[in-house]
């Protein structure tokens, strides 16, 4: 097998990349994510894989691997740490098809200022949500977690308890006002007002930290050091390090998301000028179309709010009235259904709609629009091929290339990345169901009518495989025991050899 070699869109960029620590992501020539690693030298690792003498050891998979790639990005961060969380997270967020180590659900560990409560809180957790509380991390270290929130809590006094709302009950079986130094506002040693001061300091104290702070326990390490307390000496020692280790890494743990919203913000500041727009587009709704060779067509539509995306926005259609490959219809038809509806039922409309296409997409989708007198709707299309933003205005349609590190070009690419993925998984999911339904044309005996009266018994193949003759038989007149022995067989066999990610 020969060598695999890098595209010229790969070569380009591989004489730019920079000798720092960060994530790389490679893509196919469909555009999609499909390998994402880390780096501490984004150069070495990066051109590593198109080494001929290193890639001749690799095995014939990799080397398989590699010649998916058609296209390359990066994102340089502070230091290898940084990069393994991002590395992580972008794991997580894209599922690339080659990666596997980090698919699973651990997560690094975080602190969580629990806000919402009338007596606040720090607590440990692995899931960052958007719910209102302030989050700090992850961290790559939980012994920095630890350490860190037992000292939040014993400077500032701040409750350890489980309870959502601690009170003089709950005080009875507790002791920490007299080990832990909590300051014991359950039971009104200091006031609600005062706590909440204090909580407030320390989630200050995170997010900027206080060089007073480091230097006070730096002379309570040498006092108790002096007078040959050693034990203390030592926890105050640990207690340094652990909050210079947070202090290193807060560029990741709490700034990250902050220059996530912030890039989001200045790239829709940036999107209202270029696209003429009263102001910042506040939401953004983005249209994709799947198919296999024109077969189970469908439409995604994705959010983003402020730049930043909101998966709970996010839409699914099959397409209805196409038949074969006709992206431009598909767009009109999903785009109508989708405006029809919202204004049929008194929803807010989004600020701008970002399609997944050039000018003939674009013209399709402006059609459906002012069909149903919605033609002032600032709507835009994205070439993908070189990254253009194609639009239609009053005067005349346009392009508008933007370089790749515009904020306003980084959010449009971010959304109709998203809408391409769901709908290639709504696409994957339908086209898997569809496999599994027709295993059944396997077995003698079974026409169209006995096969959907046993899908809608059972509802999919899955639940059919984990049933019995029994249960078969009884289901669905016509069926006894014999053929319902045939049907299970093929059943568990088609499910059987089915990837348990995949099963229905």
């Amino acid at each position: 097998m020969s060598l695999p070699r890098a595209p010229e869109r790969i070569r380009e960029k591989l004489r730019i990349l920079p000798a720092a620590p960060g994530c790389y992501i490679f893509r196919d020539d469909n555009g999609e994510i499909v390998y994402v690693g880390k780096a501490v030298n984004l150069r070495n690792r990066v051109r590593s894989y198109f080494d001929p003498a290193r890639m001749s050891r690799e095995s014939p998979k990799r080397r398989g691997m590699v010649r998916c790639f058609a296209d390359l990005e990066w994102m340089v961060v502070r230091n290898e740490a940084e990069a393994l969380l991002t590395e992580g997270r972008l794991i997580k967020d894209w599922r690339p098809r080659f990666n596997t180590a980090l698919r699973d659900d651990k997560r690094y560990l975080a602190l969580r200022a629990e806000t919402h409560l009338r007596i606040p809180r720090f607590s440990e957790c692995r899931i960052v949500r958007d719910d209102g509380d302030a989050y700090f991390g992850p961290f790559p270290s939980s012994t920095v977690v630890h350490v860190v929130k037992d000292f939040l809590e014993r400077r500032w006094g701040l409750r350890k308890c489980d309870f959502s709302e601690p009170d003089e009950s709950s005080h009875r079986h507790c002791h920490d006002d007299r080990i832990a130094q909590c300051s014991a506002p359950c039971v009104g040693k200091v006031s609600a007002e005062e706590y909440r001061r204090r909580f407030d300091e320390a989630c200050a104290f995170l997010r900027r930290g206080d060089a007073a702070v480091a230097g006070d326990l730096t002379r309570e390490m040498r006092e108790a050091a002096a007078a040959e307390d050693f034990e203390r000496a030592a926890r105050i020692r640990d207690t340094l390090e652990a909050l210079r280790e947070m202090v290193r890494l807060r560029a990741k743990a709490v700034a990250m998301p902050t220059l996530a919203t912030d890039g989001a913000r200045a790239g829709n500041e940036e999107l209202g000028r270029l696209l003429r727009l009263p102001g910042p587009p506040h939401v953004i709704e983005g249209f994709d179309i799947s198919h296999i060779q024109g077969l189970l067509t469908v439409a995604s539509m994705v959010a983003c709010v402020d730049g930043v995306t909101t998966p709970q926005r996010y839409r699914r259609f099959r397409i209805k009235s196409v038949e074969g490959i006709d992206d431009p219809r598909s767009i009109a038809e999903v785009v109508g259904r989708r405006y029809s509806r919202m204004l049929a039922e008194g929803g807010a409309l989004p600020d701008l709609v970002m399609l997944d296409g050039g000018i003939t997409q674009l013209r399709a989708a402006r059609a459906a629009l002012a069909a149903l007198g919605l033609e002032r709707l600032p709507t835009v299309g994205l070439a993908e091929r070189y990254e253009i933003i194609v639009v239609d205005w009053p005067d005349g349609t346009g392009e508008i290339v933007l370089p790749r590190e515009s904020a306003a070009l980084k959010v449009l690419i971010r959304l109709r990345d998203e809408a391409h993925r769901f709908a290639i998984g709504y696409n994957r999911s339908l086209r898997l169901k569809r496999i599994r339904e027709s295993a059944l044309d396997e077995v003698d005996g079974i026409g169209a009518a006995r096969k959907s009266a046993l899908l809608r018994a059972f509802g999919s193949v899955r639940r059919l495989a984990d049933s019995s003759v029994e249960a078969i038989s009884g289901a669905v007149p016509g069926i006894g025991p014999a053929l319902a022995e045939r049907i299970l067989e093929t059943a568990r066999r088609n499910v059987g050899n089915a990837p348990p990610e995949n099963r229905v």
